[in-house]
């Protein structure tokens, strides 16, 4: 790994646990501004405030984010693929930006989207191999998102797809590999063990308990994830502050589902 990589990396990561914790912002491209990202930067700055490791973005919020900010000490992702729900092909992700961008942006990171089994996906796995050869030059950091979608397969949370997505991502060089999680932790240890970079999971649709949540992010740490990278089901909780730092507690000290529930001030 270059010197680059290494120490961005280290932006991203906890030094102590080798595990993160990240926010990513990046959904009013596909959907528009959901409401916990109308004032983007209000979001930075309580994901920062509960102690978040990186946010994640698209490349013309980085500035009106305030993630430059002096008081702001976050780790920060720029995202360079990117569809709309609007489009008939929102499955197929297409190049937005580039390595170079980012680093004029001062990004820790860059992220890509593919997602598997789409009838688009030879030309994401091109986009994503190209990709991971700019970062290696410029000792930029990949993170990948993977899913299974498309019109064979029946389950995108069944064990054996989302192994398979993880491992892709392992395959074409992703320093970080993002995907949806199985449901146990029993399942989800064989999603990490099949795949030779960190893994940390998606928040997916909207979860209706705080617990519920929690219970995933700390489940899947036993499993061996390296942490999450959830979005809406932070920057929209109504306690988003309260619940960072319980994730906070979980994913860098240990602690319990029941300990961090009292963080956030539910029972």
């Amino acid at each position: 790994m270059e010197l680059g990589t290494k120490k961005r990396l280290s932006r991203i990561f906890n030094p102590d646990t080798k595990r993160t914790i990240i926010v990513p912002m990046d959904h009013g491209m596909t959907i528009g501004a959901p409401d916990g990202l109308v004032d983007i930067r209000k979001a930075v700055d309580d994901m920062n405030e509960g102690g978040a490791n990186a946010v994640l973005m698209h490349k013309g919020l980085i500035r009106a984010s305030g993630c430059a900010d002096a008081n702001v000490d976050l780790g920060l992702i720029m995202h360079i693929t990117a569809s709309t729900a609007l489009s008939p092909s929102g499955n197929t992700k297409v190049l937005t930006g580039t390595v170079e961008e980012a680093i004029r942006l001062g990004a820790d990171a860059v992220s890509v989207h593919l997602n598997l089994g789409d009838p688009n996906e030879r030309e994401m796995l091109n986009t994503a191999g190209v990709i991971a050869d700019h970062c290696n030059r410029w000792g930029m950091p990949l993170l990948m998102m993977l899913y299974g979608r498309g019109g064979l397969i029946r389950d995108s949370f069944a064990t054996d797809i989302v192994a398979h997505c993880a491992r892709v991502g392992a395959e074409l060089g992703a320093d970080i590999v993002k995907v949806s999680y199985t449901g146990s932790p029993e399942s989800f240890q064989r999603v990490t063990e099949c795949c030779c970079a960190p893994v940390v999971i998606a928040g997916g649709e909207r979860i209706d308990s705080t617990r519920k949540l929690l219970q995933m992010v700390h489940d899947s740490l036993l499993a061996g994830g390296a942490g999450l990278s959830i979005g809406r089901n932070v920057f929209e909780h109504p306690r988003r502050v309260d619940l960072m730092r319980a994730m906070n507690a979980i994913v860098h000290s240990n602690a319990s589902v029941d300990d961090a529930m009292a963080i956030v001030g539910e029972d």
